[in-house]
């Protein structure tokens, strides 16, 4: 006997008419399929985990119901699964089955290994830069900075358009530097 969740139970008793059986012999089949599978609510609709790792869900609205696949490589509710209106209109069992399947085999095998991006090098620090943060005494506050900050003023200060907003910003930079602040400090509290 699969363990039920009694939010699903009361999900599927508040559904439409028409869309009981609909919720209901999909429950079934995915409980006959996938034994181990635990019953959860996710998103406020009902879905089915393995290992703690989403496999499957349904929702029910006002004209249809639609059923989906997590961790698939086709499109979850696309197709036969979008809209179910009745319980003919469910779509063939061996085509249920297969997509629970695939998705279980989808949750089985070893997650790819995304390589890091390669971090980007801190620019060229500008010689008038330079020399306003060394006239403030701000050289060493300004080095101590993660890469990061520093190209974030370095990138900030060079792609101004004229010398004018340069030098604005340059004289902008070394305040914030000398206050201990990054360059994007009034965004850190959003």
């Amino acid at each position: 006997m699969p363990t039920t969740d009694p939010r699903i139970d009361q999900h599927i008793a508040n559904a439409g008419e028409f869309a009981r059986p609909i919720l209901d012999r999909f429950r079934a089949l995915v409980h006959r399929e996938v034994p181990a599978c635990v019953e959860a609510i996710k998103w406020g609709m009902p879905h089915f985990t393995v290992g703690g790792r989403n496999l499957a869900g349904m929702a029910a609205f006002k004209a249809h119901v639609s059923i989906f696949f997590h961790n698939n490589e086709q499109a979850g509710g696309a197709g036969p699964f979008r809209k179910i209106a009745s319980l003919d209109e469910f779509p063939d069992e061996a085509v249920v089955v297969e997509r629970l399947r695939s998705a279980i085999a989808r949750l089985a095998a070893p997650k790819a290994k995304v390589p890091l991006a390669s971090r980007k090098p801190v620019p060229e620090l500008p010689e008038p830069f330079s020399a306003a943060l060394e006239a403030a005494g701000h050289s060493e506050r300004f080095a101590a900075m993660p890469p990061g900050k520093r190209r974030e003023y370095i990138e900030w200060i060079v792609e101004a358009k004229t010398q004018p907003t340069r030098d604005k910003r340059t004289a902008q930079a070394v305040e914030w530097i000398g206050e201990g602040k990054s360059r994007n400090w009034k965004y850190q509290n959003c």
